[in-house]
């Protein structure tokens, strides 16, 4: 991609906004490390740093009615459908003010009135819910889409086979994103398939496929965009597939030995943030000012929102069978 050339499908607008929305998951996930690793929250914690902009390229294609399912390792996923870091805290912090009321911890956060259905612990547990998803959507004669996030390693369960056959008999409005970040767990993508093209496993579904630069934010959204026009116009399922990179291990506390040193330091060097911070200052749209505000800004951000994580109630334990169960009446209506 040319550097220089300003792009005609993105305003100036929405290129300065998903770049701070990259630094903004970037330093999120920074924070939630420092904070793990210091003891002050708890569980697993899967992180994506190097991943931003497969999200942040593919929801700034969406619009709010849309709809996401996300992974264990999803924070990127949900703070670029719109997610606000205190409430994200929150969760992690297991506090009443979580976007799950703490309950759902990392892997497992919703919001349902921005279209998030849930990150999910399970792999390839997104794919079969975006199926209904989508097919919700085909019965209900909207022209919203779902688009569901998966890694690499979900393309090898049953879910992933069994989510694209049904989305392209049914011909809904699903995009498939894989973000392929070459392992799963420690497992190199490589030794899990022989000589594997994952966009002609989609095809061998009828589903158009293709495979995009996961690391440039603006190729990503236009990959996206256009399998969102064809989705919306009826023409049904995409996938995707974004070849990306997690820059640290499995988990926090992974040594990821089995990473090479030197696949990792040219990976780093594909930064996204990076890339999309020089195009915009080659544009013109960025000075060196106002980048530095615009770090300052996401860092305000961040702080504000942890404090309001740690001075957030914690849960009676009285709570913890609250919100388990919908009741229903006899004729079916919940109550």
């Amino acid at each position: 991609m040319n550097d220089r050339k300003i792009p005609e499908d993105l305003t100036k607008d929405q290129l300065l906004a998903m770049y701070r929305r990259m630094r903004l998951i970037r330093g999120f996930e920074d924070t939630a490390q420092r904070l793990f690793e210091n003891g002050e929250i708890g569980g697993f914690l899967h992180l994506s740093q190097g991943q931003e902009a497969v999200p942040v390229g593919t929801c700034t294609a969406l619009r709010p009615d849309d709809y996401i399912t996300s992974t264990h390792r999803g924070h990127g996923d949900v703070l670029a459908k719109g997610c606000e870091p205190k409430y994200m805290f929150a969760e992690l912090y297991g506090r009443t003010t979580g976007y799950c009321k703490g309950k759902g911890g990392s892997m497992h956060i919703a919001d349902f009135s921005q279209g998030i259905i849930g990150a999910n612990g399970i792999v390839s547990g997104g794919l079969p819910i975006i199926t209904g998803v989508g097919l919700s959507i085909k019965m209900r004669g909207t022209d919203q889409v779902a688009v569901c996030f998966f890694g690499d390693g979900a393309t090898a369960e049953g879910g992933f086979h069994e989510a694209l056959n049904l989305a392209s008999l049914w011909q809904i409005p699903v995009i498939f994103v894989c973000q392929n970040n070459l392992y799963g767990l420690s497992q190199p993508f490589s030794e899990t398939a022989y000589d594997c093209d994952l966009a002609q496993r989609a095809r061998t579904y009828h589903i158009p496929g293709e495979c995009v630069d996961g690391m440039d934010a603006i190729a990503v959204y236009r990959s996206v965009k256009e399998a969102v026009d064809r989705a919306r116009s009826g023409g049904g399922p995409t996938f995707i597939e974004a070849k990306t990179y997690r820059f640290l291990g499995h988990y926090v506390g992974d040594p990821a030995l089995y990473m090479p040193p030197e696949e990792r330091k040219a990976w780093r060097e594909k930064d996204a943030i990076a890339k999309l911070g020089t195009q915009l200052r080659a544009w013109d749209y960025l000075t060196e000012e106002e980048d530095e505000a615009m770090a300052a800004s996401v860092q305000a951000e961040l702080e504000q929102g942890v404090e309001y994580a740690r001075s957030s109630p914690i849960p009676a334990p009285e709570e913890a069978l609250d919100d388990v169960y919908v009741h229903f009446d006899y004729a079916g209506n919940p109550r």
